[in-house]
């Protein structure tokens, strides 16, 4: 059998990084803004990153080293600063995506009725969040790595709970309930579910982890390429499914307690048979299972995509030592701890929106770059996907802050302050000595005064 992945590992890994955690965290946020018409929601936030994701492969013909959009910006504008603050971007985009499901992970541990809310009056939700964390950071620094094979088991376990949950949650509304399923149309033509897109982007992120180790899939640019295009629209077919059930059958509960949405509505399900508590501890398990992974498996993948920027002198060296074999241990532990403090201190809403906006940027940039640099590279880049990637991906960014601002002011300002910070930290550190120069001129104009 081949060491290398084949399309089945490579579709199970992109499809896994999406809904892996995706569902079960952004679905009570979204549908706290656009309602009925989260399905549509899902539907343009995929549509955006299928053109991104076209741009990716067009640029993976182009960049004979692929490597992703750091790699992607350096061969083809030769702007190592550029491509620096872009990789921290996405960093930031990965520990924002991993503190997600550390949040989300929690809030299903504590709707189990063994596990209490507070003990001594302190809320254990963040003190679960971090030892969630805490848990897959040692298991990284243990050497553990899931098999192509084993994600395939992985993957197809996940998505068949999810679509057993849509399937019988359609028949059970249809026929076995008084509920008129709703679907929002009316709201087709205002912002809402185009902000909720932009909310819910971070959820279709997962498929570019395959640009960054290609040296192990077979055919990698064909594989990858294909993977892609397989996997978001099959992402896209599950959430609309999930969204729609849970919307029409637990309308309380995403008002309520939109972290568990679905079990509430699994649980709602199963009461016609009198299994409502197994349907609850269902769909709370496979999200406690499906969040954990995604925590590991994104660490994972950081972690390696981190340890490259720091051989292109692009992070820090006191980050990792890159000689090591593997991923360095400072690099897993530094990823952790940063992952901890947004999970524990942020909101579910911020941590989500900070994410999705580190995601848009990229995935927006990436397109853009495809699109300016269609006619100079061979890779035959028809325009209109990559169009249609920058103008939805760069457009969703005002809308979403804007949504924060008049919906959310709190949210809105952590944000705002997150992304001031990331922005700060990385001119500081690619433009480091430029500010060096021009600090030193400054001293030495004034030492000439005196």
């Amino acid at each position: 059998m081949s060491e290398q992945l084949g399309l089945t590992e490579c579709v199970s890994i992109a499809l896994g990084g999406m809904i892996g955690g995706g569902i079960y965290a952004v679905l009570g946020v979204v549908a706290g803004v656009t309602g009925a018409a989260t399905w549509a929601a899902f539907v343009l936030a995929g549509a955006v990153a299928l053109c991104a994701g076209y741009s990716y492969n067009k640029l993976n013909v182009a960049v004979a080293d692929g490597g992703g959009s750091v790699s992607f910006v350096q061969s083809l504008l030769g702007n190592s600063t550029l491509a620096g603050m872009l990789g921290w971007t996405l960093l930031f985009g990965y520990v924002g995506s991993m503190a997600m499901y550390a949040f989300a992970f929690a809030e299903f541990a504590v709707g189990f009725s063994v596990v209490p809310a507070t003990v001594f009056a302190l809320p254990v939700r963040p003190v679960v969040s971090v030892a969630a964390v805490a848990a897959f950071v040692a298991l990284n620094l243990l050497g553990a790595r899931t098999t192509g094979t084993a994600e395939n088991v992985l993957v197809a376990a996940k998505v068949l709970v999810l679509v057993a949950f849509g399937v019988f949650g359609l028949v059970y509304a249809t026929s076995l309930s008084d509920t008129q399923l709703s679907y929002g149309f009316g709201q087709l033509t205002t912002v809402g579910p185009v902000v909720a897109a932009a909310i819910s982007f971070v959820a279709f992120q997962g498929w570019q982890l395959l640009f960054y180790d290609q040296e192990s899939v077979e055919n990698h640019v064909e594989t990858i390429r294909t993977a892609v295009y397989v996997a978001i629209p099959a992402a896209v077919a599950v959430y609309v499914l999930v969204a729609v059930v849970t919307v029409n059958l637990a309308p309380e509960a995403l008002e309520q307690h939109p972290h568990v949405a679905l079990a509430e509505a699994a649980s709602a399900m199963l009461s016609v048979v009198g299994l409502s508590g197994l349907g609850f501890v269902v769909i709370s398990l496979s999200a406690l299972f499906s969040t954990g992974s995604a925590i590991n498996a994104t660490l994972f993948s950081a972690a390696h995509f981190a340890k490259r920027l720091i051989q292109g002198d692009l992070l820090p060296d006191r980050f990792g030592d890159t000689e090591t074999e593997g991923v360095p241990e400072k690099t897993v532990l530094a990823l952790g701890a940063v992952t901890a403090a947004f999970a524990v201190y942020g909101s579910l809403g911020a941590i989500t929106s900070f994410a999705s906006l580190s995601f848009i940027v990229v995935f927006g940039a990436m397109s853009l770059l495809a699109f300016r640099q269609r006619n100079a590279v061979d890779a035959d880049v028809h325009p209109v996907p990559p169009a249609v990637g920058a103008v939805g991906a760069l457009g969703f960014a005002p809308l979403m802050l804007w949504n924060l601002y008049t919906r959310e002011p709190e949210t809105f300002w952590m944000v705002v302050v997150l992304a001031v910070l990331t922005l700060g930290a990385e001119l500081l550190y690619f433009e480091r000595d430029v500010i060096q120069h021009e600090l030193g001129e400054f001293e030495d104009d004034i030492e000439s005064r005196l």
